[in-house]
């Protein structure tokens, strides 16, 4: 199968960084629509793992932020990912960060956003979710949920109560995100004190909707990759104590000592791609060394390769996630990673 995407790329990387995302996945939405997708894209052979209560086609997911608003899902999902997440999703509609938020580092393979956690709100997305053809088809949608920025720190716990209430009938699985460095002051949530308080609002929220629905929908929280060991101690004890089901491993970093001196490399913002990979793996890494066996951990965070997904593997993960890897690679690093991972 002829890959297009290296051709597409110099065309794409011209354009300003978030003109080509939006471009990318509308004329991905249209090629879906005409039936040329599954022409175009190589499909990954079924691999399933099973994972808190579901079985996943294949172990490479989508990360959250690529579709934040679940406007994309039926196209995403024919590239061959055994998994979407969608989101960060916060109750009320958001604009995010003044623009230009998006910038790319191709030196470096890597990317550098201050979105802010822009989205049309969690009713929306909900109503997305639910008129997708690959959600009614089966299709494991994760929903990744956070708090408005307008919300004081004080107040995070009620607006991750509020959307998680809101996404908990259509989401396969939470995700808790707690680790974005574009909304102010949320990676304090990782701390213990506000942590322990956030994650035991969200256990009885969830004990109540368990109660509700009669299903027991999987909490996943995402961490960041600028924490010490103690911290990562710290988190594993608190997963334990308050039954999440799995832990995402890691978001963007806020550290810059590998993009020193390029172009755009001290703008605000998270930077993913090449540079975040050994840290995170080495989240993974001391992560399984806490947890064991007891919580899985899905790894994401530098994966441009089947190596690169072998490597989180490695280090502990049950699954990989991927997303600025695409924006190099292009989807045929889907199936190379799926390749690479096959049992």
């Amino acid at each position: 199968m002829i890959d297009s995407y290296p051709l597409l790329r110099p065309w794409l990387f011209s354009l300003d960084p978030e003109q080509a995302h939006n471009l990318t996945l509308s004329n991905l939405d249209r090629a879906q629509r005409w039936g040329l997708l599954r022409h175009l894209v190589e499909q990954p052979v079924a691999d399933p793992r099973n994972l808190c209560g579901i079985t996943f086609p294949n172990p490479v997911g989508l990360a959250a932020g690529l579709d934040k608003d679940g406007k994309h899902i039926d196209a995403l999902g024919s590239l061959g990912f055994g998994f979407l997440e969608i989101g960060t999703v916060t109750p009320k509609p958001q604009p995010g960060n003044p623009k230009p938020r998006m910038f790319r580092l191709p030196q470096a393979q890597a990317i550098i956003n201050r979105m802010g956690f822009n989205n049309d709100g969690v009713d929306a997305c909900i109503k997305r979710v639910r008129n997708s053809s690959y959600w009614q088809n089966g299709g494991i949608v994760g929903l990744n949920i956070g708090k408005n920025s307008s919300t004081p720190i004080e107040d995070a716990a009620s607006d991750y109560v509020t959307a998680m209430e809101a996404v908990y009938e259509v989401a396969s699985y939470i995700t808790v995100n707690i680790s974005s460095p574009n909304t102010q002051n949320l990676r304090a949530l990782q701390g213990e004190e506000m942590l322990r308080a956030l994650l035991g609002s969200l256990h009885l929220a969830r004990e109540a909707l368990c109660d509700k629905h009669g299903v027991r929908k999987p909490l996943f929280l995402k961490i960041a990759p600028d924490l010490d060991q103690n911290d990562i101690k710290l988190i594993a004890d608190l997963l334990l104590e308050f039954k999440i089901d799995a832990i995402i491993a890691t978001n963007t970093t806020i550290a810059r000592e590998a993009v020193q001196g390029l172009e755009f490399g001290q703008e605000a913002g998270g930077l993913s791609g090449a540079p975040v990979r050994i840290a995170s793996t080495e989240v993974v890494k001391s992560l399984k060394q806490h947890l064991g066996d007891a919580i899985p951990i899905i790894g994401v965070g530098g994966i441009l390769s089947g190596k690169d997904a072998e490597e989180k593997m490695d280090a502990g993960a049950s699954l990989v996630q991927i997303y600025s890897g695409l924006i190099y690679r292009g989807p045929k690093l889907i199936s190379e990673c799926a390749a690479a991972l096959r049992k």
